[in-house]
This record gives C-alpha cells, sequence and structure tokens, in this order.
C-alpha cells in the first residue's frame, strides 16, 4: 500500500504541472491577444487616418464641421452655445508635455483623460483602459466611443502627457501632475 505522503506527493506534482501548462497556454495567448489588440490598433487608426483624408473642405481648403456639431460662428459675431459644453474643438492640439505645463492648455476631453488617469493612480488602482474611460464618462461602451478614447489617449501618450505600461493601459506619464498639483 502506497504511503499517504508518496500519494499527496503525486497530486501535488499533477498539479504543479497543470498550472505550468495553464500558464504556457496563458502566455500564448497573451501574446496572441497582444498582436491581435495592436492589429486591430493599426486598422482602427488607417480608418480614422482615411476619414481625415475623405473629409469634405470647403472653397477656403478649410475642414467642414462634421454634422452635429456646431460650427464656429465668424469673426465678431455671437455664436450658439454648443450642447455639450464638454465636447472637444474639432482637430484640438494636444501640446508636448514640457515641465510647467498646465492642464489648461489641453481640451476639456483631454483633460478628463488626465483627470481619470491620476485619479486612478492616486487610489492605487492602476493604469486605465480606453473601456473603463468610457464607462467612467458615462459613454456607451461601444467600438465608436472606445475607439475614439484611444486615439486621444494615444496622442496624450505620443505628446508626453499620459504612458502605456501595457498595451491598452494608460496611466499619468512621470513628472505629469494634477491641475494646481505643480509639476
Amino acid at each position: 500500500m502506497p504511503s499517504v505522503v508518496g500519494l499527496l506527493e503525486q497530486r501535488e506534482l499533477g498539479a504543479r504541472r497543470r498550472v505550468d501548462e495553464l500558464r504556457e497556454e496563458a502566455d500564448r495567448i497573451q501574446a496572441e491577444l497582444t498582436v491581435a489588440e495592436r492589429e486591430w490598433e493599426e486598422w482602427a487608426i488607417a480608418r480614422s487616418r482615411v476619414g481625415e483624408v475623405l473629409a469634405p473642405a470647403d472653397e477656403s481648403g478649410q475642414d467642414q464641421v462634421p454634422a452635429g456639431q456646431a460650427a464656429p460662428p465668424a469673426e465678431g459675431q455671437p455664436g450658439k452655445t454648443p450642447q455639450a459644453p464638454e465636447a472637444a474643438k474639432p482637430k484640438s492640439q494636444v501640446p508636448m508635455w514640457r515641465e510647467g505645463l498646465d492642464w489648461s492648455a489641453l481640451s476639456v476631453d483631454y483633460q478628463r483623460i488626465l483627470q481619470l488617469g491620476a485619479d486612478r493612480a492616486r487610489l492605487g488602482q492602476g493604469p486605465v483602459t480606453c473601456q473603463e474611460m468610457a464607462a467612467a464618462f458615462g459613454m456607451d461602451v461601444v467600438p465608436a466611443r472606445v475607439e475614439a478614447l484611444r486615439s486621444k489617449a494615444k496622442r496624450l501618450v505620443a505628446r508626453g502627457w499620459l504612458a502605456e505600461p501595457a498595451p491598452g493601459r494608460f496611466t499619468p506619464a512621470r513628472g505629469v501632475a494634477s491641475p494646481g498639483g505643480g509639476s
């Protein structure tokens, strides 16, 4: 009759092999997921770029305002108040981050993304995904909204405001402080 310790060692060895197999499979799946996310992101960027190129332009060469957005008033004329006060300006610029640059240099949408990342970092909750951003901002978590947020987050990464420690996960870049918190 086998000893109890021997039986336990056999079971432990079997469980350890299973854990090793599952870890290998998880690593393989994580690698495939990373490649798939990168490909998805590239297609979303391509679609966005083509949309920018194909956007209609008026005779002066200026891009027309997309349907559903208020056109800027002509100089010297009163304008209409936009329906969504927190809506970003069309094609708003994101300056390169530098020491002492305040968040007010960014549009409200970009400030909201930074604020969410800063809040999560302050609370020790780690980087934020674009799906979590959409949910936190009260948006429908649908591909169009998520991709729009991803585009903005990637732009903030490229300009030094955010860091992307893992694909699709965003946190404030080193040195970027909350508004009023200095830099």
